[in-house]
């Protein structure tokens, strides 16, 4: 498990993940003519638009058909291109789930899905689009990556580290600016969490948005005496073990936190893992099997328990389970 140990005050500024996939993309295109970009009529809305402008013979608008786009991908990759396909999170997943079964995971083609607009940030267009699943749908399948990074900085760098990894990847990314605060210079690694903040007393494991929730919290602890260690689950699967039992044998305890529903996410990936391995209490802090609304972001994460003060209450009520 590498070490950043960020800070609060390392947030230099707020930005949009989704154009940390954009940027790379297009650099992606500069560098590796062998890939190609498909956009299902999203391309502004992806920021996949300096890709299609600058390779526009490497540019597949599919229309709104998602399911050909999936299968236009898996073609593209048997002929040996790198397919990045781009829409939004529920329909690249909810919508091709049956296209993505077969043709890309059980083929094992060389597709890299990548998602905006995940979760409850979408915001206001409502719960038809705010899906809070579509981990659980990815990570379900034999073979695929996934993938949630928490920031700017690191879609950026994962969208480059994606291209050099043979198979499928699931990569999820968002709407809302939020901070962008991990290195810029930073080297994504498939797999590898990133030990955001040490601590003693309870181990936080975050993921996208809520890393920097995660992040805020541990603060707030640590001023009531709490030591919270951060950890940022940026690879949900396959998940850093050594990483989780390293930190768990240290605390003892665990929060997870994510902009998904508690069934199937993250949470209940590191309390399997720790059900089978080294029993532990462990609180989740997620979309609680409902469906979302039309809201703004803050609003949102605020009603459906995602917050910063909901990351404290978990780890105030983990420790009051912990066994010394």
């Amino acid at each position: 498990m590498e070490k950043l140990n960020i800070s609060l005050s390392a947030n230099s500024g707020n930005k949009d993940t989704r154009s940390g996939f954009g940027d790379a993309l297009f650099k992606l295109g500069q560098e590796r003519p062998e890939v190609v970009a498909l956009s299902a009529d999203l391309t502004g809305s992806l920021k996949m638009d300096k890709f299609a402008k600058a390779f526009p013979d490497r540019f597949f608008q599919t229309g709104i058909a998602e399911a050909n786009m999936m299968g236009i991908a898996a073609g593209l990759a048997t002929g040996g291109k790198i397919p990045f396909t781009g829409t939004f999170a529920n329909f690249s997943t909810g919508r091709v789930f049956d296209q993505i079964r077969q043709s890309i995971a059980y083929s094992e083609k060389n597709v890299k899905i990548c998602a905006s607009h995940a979760g409850i940030t979408l915001g206001e267009d409502g719960a038809s689009h705010q899906i809070m699943e579509d981990i659980a749908l990815m990570k379900s399948l034999p073979g695929i990556v996934v993938i949630n990074p928490c920031d700017y900085n690191q879609t950026y760098a994962a969208t480059l580290a994606i291209a050099d990894y043979e198979g499928a990847v699931y990569l999820r990314f968002g709407r809302p600016k939020v901070p962008n605060f991990t290195p810029a210079d930073h080297k994504f690694v498939i797999g590898q969490a990133l030990l955001m903040r040490e601590g003693s007393d309870v181990t936080i494991f975050a993921t996208g948005h809520m890393v920097w929730k995660a992040l805020e919290a541990a603060d707030a602890l640590n001023i009531n005496g709490i030591s919270a260690e951060v950890i940022n689950i940026t690879t949900i699967k396959p998940l850093d073990r050594d990483a989780i039992m390293e930190s768990i044998l240290k605390t003892r305890c665990a929060v997870t936190a994510e902009e998904h529903q508690i069934y199937g996410g993250m949470g209940e990936s590191i309390a399997g893992f720790l059900a089978r391995n080294f029993p532990t209490p462990v609180e989740m802090v997620g979309m609680n099997d409902v469906f979302g609304e039309s809201g703004t972001p803050d609003e949102l994460m605020e009603k459906f328990g995602m917050d910063t003060h909901n990351i404290i209450e978990a780890a105030t009520l983990v420790l009051a389970r912990k066994q010394y």
